[in-house]
């Protein structure tokens, strides 16, 4: 009997589609980033191409790339053979690094218009190399941890199994993936001291903390990742250098309201709980449009549940150091950041934030 071995997809088609969405991705980021500084605002659309428009295009075209095999293709060039679990992790790789190609060649464009809308020194060389590892990471960690789904059958409770464990790496491993995908440093002397000061005012609780240099893009945060027991607390130096004492605490005290309130647990959750119907729906399980319904239904309910816990880390905050000092704290961080904080007078049921202005308004009447 002869053997017959399926033969390995052409990369061919699969490159010349790459160089397209490359092309079309700068061609959206330049035409986005035209768009974006003659509007009113422009630092906030900035932010809603990002979000809006050019990370939905990269998924775009990993779907695309996905449909003509793009992993496959190169997994088989560089390995000779399209099957196996090398083959299987570089093809993962490869397709999510190739979408994240497309997602750079569009973000490239925007850097000068958000240098100029900002007024900050952010060389393009800079901006890009630090995307890029990040993309890189990213896309490492995603192929390990979806690769397993193409090796086996899978069946709508294995994948939502599969994302409730992702999620749960995600959670446990935050503190080392965010140092592992951007360059870190540990406080020493007068910051390590003035941070503990900062953090003991505002009542957050984090076994210890890492610096973010940000002094190119003056980008003024603080993000807290990791498990109970081992929480992270991430700052950028520009938030140490434009902030004063008082900004700094009632800042921080949001952030421990939103870890009180489990407010990356919310999003997660949400996530894990909507993919379940979806994948359903979308494999052909019936009731197809109630599955759908259902997947909206908890997408829309976990959203107003996560700007619900916005407010309520407002409101702790608030109870912290004071409704006022809340609202300066967030009215000056919105202009560090060149943004006109704004409002909505009916809230976007498709997101997970609560309106800068918004918020604002609302400690202003509390206080």
């Amino acid at each position: 009997m002869v053997a017959l071995q399926s033969t390995p997809p052409s990369l061919g088609p699969p490159l010349v589609m790459l160089a397209l969405l490359v092309v079309s991705g700068v061609i959206l980021g330049a035409v986005g980033s035209f768009v974006g500084r003659r509007l009113p605002n422009p630092v906030a659309k900035y932010r809603l191409l990002y979000v809006g428009v050019l990370l939905p295009f990269a998924l775009l075209a990993y779907g695309v790339l996905a449909l003509l095999e793009f992993g496959g293709a190169a997994a088989a060039a560089i390995l000779g053979d399209a099957d196996g679990v090398a083959a299987v992790l570089l093809a993962e790789f490869a397709g999510l690094l190739a979408a994240g190609v497309v997602g750079l060649a569009a973000y490239a464009p925007t850097i000068r218009g958000v240098r100029a809308v900002r007024g900050v020194e952010l060389p393009t060389g800079r901006a890009l190399a630090r995307m890029t590892r990040y993309v890189v990471g990213v896309s490492a960690l995603v192929s390990v941890l979806v690769a397993p789904l193409r090796l086996g059958p899978t069946s709508p409770l294995v994948l939502a199994g599969v994302l409730v464990a992702l999620l749960l790496v995600l959670v446990v491993a935050s503190p080392w993936i965010v140092a592992a995908v951007r360059s870190t440093v540990t406080p020493n002397g007068a910051t390590r001291e003035r941070l503990a000061t900062l953090r003991d005012r505002a009542g957050l609780d984090v076994r210890d903390v890492r610096l973010l240099d940000t002094d190119d893009e003056e980008t003024a945060t603080v993000h807290v990742r990791g498990p109970p027991g081992y929480r992270r607390l991430f700052v950028t130096t520009t938030f140490l250098d434009r902030f004063d004492d008082r900004t700094a605490v009632a800042l921080l005290a949001v952030q421990a309201g939103r870890v009180r309130r489990n407010l990356l647990l919310r999003r997660g959750g949400t996530a894990v709980l909507a993919a379940g119907p979806l994948v359903a729906a979308v494999t052909g399980r019936e009731p197809r449009w109630l599955l759908l319904g259902a997947a909206v239904g908890v997408v829309l309910v976990g959203f107003w549940l996560a700007r619900r816990a916005v407010r309520a880390a407002d409101d702790d905050a608030a109870g912290r150091v004071g409704a006022d000092a809340v609202a300066d704290a967030l009215e000056r961080y919105a202009t560090v950041h060149g943004l006109e904080p704004p409002r909505r007078r009916v809230p976007n049921p498709l997101s997970v934030n609560v309106a800068l202005g918004d918020r604002i308004d609302r400690l202003r009447e509390r206080a």
